[in-house]
């Protein structure tokens, strides 16, 4: 998907309006961090990052995630009220969801190949959208199909044998 510079320029202007609103809260919660704003796969990325010792900063992720989500959809609405768009703005603190993403990857690399040695769909466990858009990505990659199933907050991935 090709970004033009009028699709950069908003997302850029999304990413500016989740970021003043994450520094408010760190004043607010008087927390040290810096903000990085990027484009990336068609969504504002903010990024959440500690110069030093990031303990403070994992506050903000909470257990399996879940301030960080709370954090994220807030940003979100930050972003609406801000610009009048709905926002599919990405969210990072402390590299939570970066390093999540290469747990997943490798999740779901462990199961690709349990399809391919069996012959036999595997079930992941329940995630969060961004998670299952991460096996998506890679079950793809490694040229074998999955789908989602399930009701939120149970949904879940299954990977399928070649057809």
């Amino acid at each position: 998907m090709m970004t033009d510079s009028k699709d950069t320029s908003r997302l850029e202007a999304e990413g500016d309006a989740a970021a003043d609103f994450l520094e408010e809260l760190l004043d607010i919660l008087d927390m040290d961090g810096d903000i990085d704003i990027s484009v990336e796969a068609g969504r504002a990325k903010v990024a959440v990052v500690a110069e030093g010792p990031s303990q403070d900063l994992k506050r903000l992720v909470g257990p399996d995630g879940e301030v960080l989500d709370a954090l994220q959809d807030l940003a979100r609405l930050a972003v609406q009220a801000d610009t009048g768009e709905i926002s599919r703005l990405m969210l990072d603190i402390a590299d939570f969801r970066a390093g999540r993403r290469e747990r997943l990857a490798e999740q779901a690399r462990e199961a690709v190949a349990k399809v391919r040695e069996s012959g036999a769909r595997v079930s992941l466990p329940a995630m969060n959208a961004f998670e299952r858009k991460v096996v998506h990505d890679v079950v793809l990659e490694a040229g074998l199909g999955s789908e989602s199933e399930g009701e939120d907050p149970n949904r879940y991935v299954v990977v399928l044998p070649a057809s």
